[in-house]
């Protein structure tokens, strides 16, 4: 196969690429751009941060996680790449300059390109954008204060000159820009059609259809979407995978539709594009995706790997099936639908049949009653210890004629909590139906003990994420983020 992009303003061809090769080795063994630094090589330090550009936008992404084929037809930007070719710095270099905002320099790097993607966008919103690269001797404060003071300076023509390659190699249409809230009722998205010299359809290939084609005839091969799980498998189990089909060029499974009855979200939307989709519909859900990971992660995850990858920990499954959530598989020309609850069935088993992949998932609209609660020890870019969603409809005579309730991190699978729910069913919504409630959880979980948090650390803090829903529900809501005596 071979896979053309656009590398720093030039254009690249790579016949026979090895689909599973990173763009961070081959940055730095094939290419000797060094200035991409590897850190942990799993997606979480952003050292070896580049900007990716398509018709979508400039996104900042982690090249130790992304693989050659997930660039066809695309711009990559490099720290090296930053800088014109006669030398002129970005505004963001000279802003990192002249506000001291770097020390031992390793991390530099991927600041700079974070901060490139940002400025690309127009993006202020530097504490978010800027969480998913670590520094340990400079300090945030003049990092960030470089970042705004390159606020408003036009974006560097030989960078928007980027858009100029993606634009000729992708099909023509609008995508909604990753910055900007999402319009109603849909966020269209490209048809396919072939690109200039395109990989091999069955490695990539373009659509639904030609995804489910393939897939059928090779059941075993493995699906790469964003690559920010699948990646790990081989920079960090080393793992060979000898057949793979990569999702990135679908761009039908990217579609997110939102009429008046129902919110269907593509299995390949990434987590950036459902987190401005929800935000106007449920702001809870939306704020725990802003501590999904980092701004790299988000805008290579997908939604449909979330919830395939089957994770007990999994952030968004908790809150769609909160939200009643259907889950829509396909294999070949056949679909069907199940709740999204029951296709979780044990610890890394999940109700899905060879040749069947996740098409997408859907709930109905519906009054905002829904709040999604991230306990982790960090708040940015961590790995949840308990994720519980809470959604409680309350009828007028003050009684609850509704609950659905789902953690993550209490048990093997992504679950609801059926006797909390059963002990608040047909209540007076008040602090002692809570309080009886509360009782319940050990009937439905039995957590465990690992390095995130102790099994009693899990329950205790289930039951007093009740109390807070409670809280939030009734006008009494608590600011955990503050400090007061």
């Amino acid at each position: 196969m071979t896979i053309t992009f656009h590398l720093n303003g030039e254009e690249v061809s790579l016949p026979d690429t090895e689909p599973t090769t990173t763009l961070l080795d081959w940055l730095r063994e094939d290419r000797g751009l060094t200035g991409t630094k590897e850190g942990c090589n799993e997606g979480d330090c952003g050292a070896c941060t580049v900007m990716v550009t398509d018709r979508e936008g400039a996104r900042a992404l982690n090249a130790c996680i992304l693989f050659l084929p997930q660039l066809q037809g695309k711009s990559v930007r490099t720290v090296e790449g930053a800088a014109s070719p006669d030398g002129t710095l970005h505004p963001v270099q000279q802003a990192l300059i002249g506000h001291h905002g770097s020390q031992c320099g390793f991390c530099t790097p991927g600041f700079v390109m974070s901060m490139v993607a940002a400025h690309t966008d127009g993006a202020t919103d530097h504490d978010t954008r800027l969480a998913g690269n670590l520094c340990r001797c400079t300090g945030y404060a003049p990092i960030v204060r470089a970042a705004q003071a390159a606020e408003g300076t036009p974006a560097p023509p030989w960078i928007t000159a980027d858009r100029d390659f993606a634009f000729s190699k992708i099909p023509r249409g609008e995508v909604a820009d990753r910055g900007a809230e999402p319009p109603a009722p849909q966020l269209p998205v490209p048809q396919p059609q072939d690109l200039a010299e395109p990989p091999s359809a069955a490695l990539r290939p373009c659509s639904g259809d030609d995804l489910a084609a393939a897939f059928v005839a090779r059941p075993d091969a493995t699906l790469i979407a964003g690559a920010t799980d699948v990646g790990l498998w081989v920079t960090k189990s080393l793992r060979d995978l000898e057949d793979v089909i990569f999702l990135d060029g679908c761009t039908d499974l990217k579609q997110i539709t939102i009429t008046d009855t129902e919110v269907r979200l593509g299995a390949m939307a990434d987590m950036n594009r459902l987190r401005h989709a929800v935000a106007p519909l449920h702001a809870s859900f939306a704020e725990m995706i802003r501590r999904f990971a980092s701004q790299q992660v988000r805008a290579a995850a997908t939604i449909g790997g979330n919830i395939a990858n089957g994770s007990p920990i999994g952030d968004t499954p908790p809150a769609l099936i909160a939200l009643e959530a259907q889950l829509h598989l396909r294999c070949g020309d056949r679909r069907r639908s199940l709740p999204l609850e029951d296709f979780f069935l044990d610890y890394g088993k999940q109700d899905r049949r060879p040749g069947e992949f996740v098409e997408a998932v859907s709930f109905p609209r519906q009054p905002d009653s829904l709040r999604v609660y991230k306990l982790s020890k960090r708040f940015d870019q961590d790995i949840s210890a308990v994720l519980g969603a809470f959604n409680v409809t309350v009828a007028e005579d003050g009684t609850v004629a509704a609950a659905r309730i789902a953690f993550g991190g209490m048990a093997g699978i992504p679950k609801r909590a059926s006797h909390v729910e059963a002990a608040l069913m047909g209540q007076p919504w008040s602090e002692a139906t809570v309080a009886s409630a509360q009782a319940e959880f050990h009937k439905d979980f039995s957590p465990m003990t690992d390095m995130r948090a102790s099994a009693e650390y899990r329950l205790a803090t289930a039951r007093n994420l009740l109390e807070r829903y409670f809280k939030d529900m009734t006008d009494a809501a608590e600011h955990v983020l503050e400090v007061a005596p």
